[in-house]
């Protein structure tokens, strides 16, 4: 049987994630998953493949989506050094840029964007999903998302990050932590047979589900998960630590259309809570891609 063993939850696309026990599942995502974003002062996002420093970053949301806290994880800085944001969906929209596509943010007024770019070195503002954001995501299951890369959901499972660092060890490398991929969705074990094969603990399952339930939610495959730079980042330190993971992914996780894939990103077929412990019931297998 294969169970969520871990959610994590990012407010504000590019910094840090927050574990959580449960959590709603929107169409959208897990409930203010990448509902903020922090851009230029010309719109464009910010990403820790730039900006290593986000990783630091530390958001908190209130349950009502109301009040969001920004936290330095740095520790020069003091654990003292955070601000606070009453979130605001009635000022004026404005044009940000996410990989060159045209999106609307709300900005979060002055004293947020002071903080983030005295932080970051950088000037930068801070916006956040409008309620009217009608974003469609692409994939062999269409969906939408906040400010997330691609489609709402990404899950891995710890076979395959086990398996990876098999692969890292023959290179003397050290294991990574699995922050380094950023999941929303961590599982383990696998639920079923499948052609008489026992996939117990196979690295990479999660690549051939293509229809499944969580708790009282249902996800549908849209495609595999490119890694970039961003997996270079230290998570605690937030900055770049060395070659790995996409030295040793690029001799076995190729994928087809160029780059190395690890993990499966999903839509949301039906809404609905979340839970650590939940069971992963597979109702459709595909074969991989990579």
């Amino acid at each position: 049987m294969a169970t969520v063993v871990d959610l994590f939850t990012y407010p504000v696309k590019g910094c840090a994630g927050t574990s959580v026990d449960g959590a709603y599942l929107t169409p959208a995502g897990l409930a203010h998953d990448r509902g903020f974003m922090v851009v230029s002062l010309d719109g464009v996002y910010r990403t820790q493949r730039r900006d290593p420093r986000l990783a630091l970053v530390r958001p908190t949301v209130s349950a009502d989506g109301g009040r969001l806290s920004l936290a330095s994880a740095d520790p020069g800085r003091g654990d003292s050094d955070m601000v606070h944001v009453d979130v605001t969906t009635s000022a004026p929209r404005r044009d940000v840029d996410l990989f060159g596509v045209t999106y609307q943010g709300i900005d979060q007024g002055d004293e947020a964007a002071a903080w983030l770019s005295d932080f970051l070195g950088t000037p930068s503002r801070l916006v956040r999903v409008p309620p009217e954001h009608d974003r469609k995501t692409d994939g062999l299951t269409p969906g939408t998302s906040g400010y997330a890369d691609s489609s709402a959901v990404h899950l891995l499972s710890r076979a395959s990050l086990a398996h990876l660092h098999t692969k890292m060890a023959e290179r003397g490398a050290p294991p990574l932590a699995m922050d380094r991929f950023r999941p929303n969705i961590v599982i383990d074990g696998h639920p079923e047979r499948r052609h008489g094969e026992d996939w117990s603990a196979a690295p990479h399952a999660e690549d051939r589900i293509r229809r499944m339930t969580i708790g009282a939610a249902a996800l549908g495959y849209t495609k595999l998960a490119v890694r970039c730079a961003v997996t270079l980042v230290d998570q605690e330190a937030g900055a770049r630590g060395g070659p790995e993971p996409l030295r040793t992914l690029a001799d076995y996780r190729r994928a087809p259309g160029g780059g190395v894939v690890f993990g499966a990103k999903f839509s949301v077929v039906r809404a609905g809570k979340l839970s650590v412990g939940d069971e992963v019931v597979v109702q459709e297998w595909g074969d991989a891609e990579a």
